[in-house]
């Protein structure tokens, strides 16, 4: 029997795989002045300009549609931070004229920060929770889930807004390594180290100091470094008391055109 209540997020929860009931909207990469969905295949030249859009809320709208029309009774629609993007603001424009009860989770977060509650309310959901309670389990995973990233450079959050508080890092970009950290939905900076592998040294004790003694879920996240993550993930294997699940995932071009190449994040978020 499939779950009454259905999960609807959007492509920046870059899920390691996407379980049953759940749809996931796409963002949009806007190169060169065209729109491609988040996960298009597309060829970007050095010179291009790319920006990135939210979802129109018609896409909402018809996933929401899809989903009543399935046997739904209710959907819970999980997004990443309104902060950073528009992403939930049109969802909730579309909840508005859903042929049923939609629950709109702005988890002030973003990628497996994002991803870890939309696998948690889908677990719920596929234990029959209700409505209210998937909403709840959903908002709940989002405020117990960390996420700590380190970027070789500012330049791309600076070129695309996405900064806040750390633009007061801007002027001394060349000679530190941020560490950052998503706080209230917004990019806010941590630490200042002087070398990648010291930020990543301190990813990996800020992951093990943010895990304790509970059991928890594990995402190290990184774009274009797949063996520094590789090596990472084997390090927190070793570290991490109660590990329960670990996955390496490379996020896609909506975050990429933010952070830049070599990127590197580790999200943290307690099972119990």
């Amino acid at each position: 029997m499939s779950p009454s209540v259905a999960i609807v997020t959007d492509s920046t929860a870059y899920l390691p795989a996407v379980p049953p009931g759940v749809t996931v909207v796409p963002l949009q990469v806007i190169v060169g002045g065209r729109p491609y969905d988040e996960g298009t295949q597309v060829g970007i030249g050095e010179w291009t300009p790319v920006t990135t859009s939210r979802p129109a809320p018609h896409r909402f709208a018809a996933a929401y549609a899809a989903a009543f029309s399935s046997g739904a009774t209710g959907v819970v629609s999980v997004h990443l931070s309104g902060d950073l993007s528009g992403t939930a603001e049109a969802a909730r424009l579309a909840a508005a004229e859903a042929p049923g009860p939609v629950e709109v989770v702005d988890t002030r977060s973003i990628a497996m920060g994002l991803g870890f509650p939309v696998l948690a309310a889908a677990r719920a959901a596929d234990a029959g929770r209700s409505l209210e309670e998937v909403a709840t389990t959903a908002r709940t995973s989002a405020a117990r889930t960390e996420t700590y990233f380190y970027v070789d450079t500012l330049e791309y959050l600076r070129r695309g807004g996405r900064i806040g508080a750390a633009a007061t890092l801007v002027g001394s970009a060349l000679a530190i390594k941020p560490i950052l950290h998503l706080e209230g939905g917004r990019i806010v900076p941590l630490e200042k180290v002087r070398t990648a592998a010291r930020a990543i040294s301190r990813l990996e004790d800020l992951a093990v100091a943010t895990a304790g003694e509970e059991p928890v879920d594990v995402a190290v996240q990184h774009l274009s470094a797949q063996s520094r993550a590789e090596a990472l993930a084997e390090r927190l294997t070793k570290r991490l008391r109660k590990l329960v699940r670990l996955s390496v995932v490379e996020v896609g071009a909506v975050i990429g055109v933010h952070v830049g190449p070599g990127a590197l994040g580790i999200t943290v978020s307690p099972t119990s």
